[in-house]
């Protein structure tokens, strides 16, 4: 995890990616933490259900790519419809701006991650309101940084046993 960072909203390319241009940055992005890789399948699936917003003309933009992290690590530990549920919430109680969420769930992330890790001593205090809606993110943040740590720990396992 030593140096794991996502990418912030303004590294995100938002000149409009292809499905396969997409499901390369994104797995790009996320394998360091150790998931299987996002298809076009599941990006087409999410779509479908209304998870993310239709591509224009076939693209991407830096809005969906930043939705598309979230939602894929966010799944790994509630239900996709309490995914998009919490996003909502969000929206509502900050009337946040799409980077201003994402660049909060990014740092929230990383500093729950390095915590976990041992990589420092305490969890920062990320952001300046405190809300239910952010604490339920914070919840979210920690189970998944906590599915991460225990599949890194049974992969070190593994690879001592061969």
């Amino acid at each position: 995890m030593r140096g794991f960072r996502l990418p912030r909203y303004q590294d995100i390319p938002d000149v409009g990616l292809y499905l396969e241009q997409t499901t390369n940055y994104l797995n790009q992005c996320l394998r360091p933490l150790g998931f299987e890789d996002v298809t076009g399948s599941m990006i087409r699936n999410y779509v479908k259900q209304g998870l993310i917003a239709n591509p224009i003309h076939k693209q991407y933009s830096a809005d969906q790519i930043a939705h598309l992290i979230a939602l894929v690590l966010l799944k790994q530990v509630t239900p996709l419809e309490r995914v998009n549920e919490l996003f909502h919430l969000m929206n509502k109680a900050g009337n946040y701006t799409h980077s201003v969420a994402y660049d909060y769930f990014c740092e929230e992330l990383e500093n729950i991650l390095y915590y976990r890790f041992g990589l420092k001593d305490s969890v920062d205090d990320v952001g300046v309101t405190t809300s239910q809606e952010k604490e339920m993110l914070r919840s979210a943040v920690i189970a998944v940084s906590h599915i991460i740590y225990l599949n890194r720990c049974f992969q070190i396992l593994s690879e001592q046993e061969e």
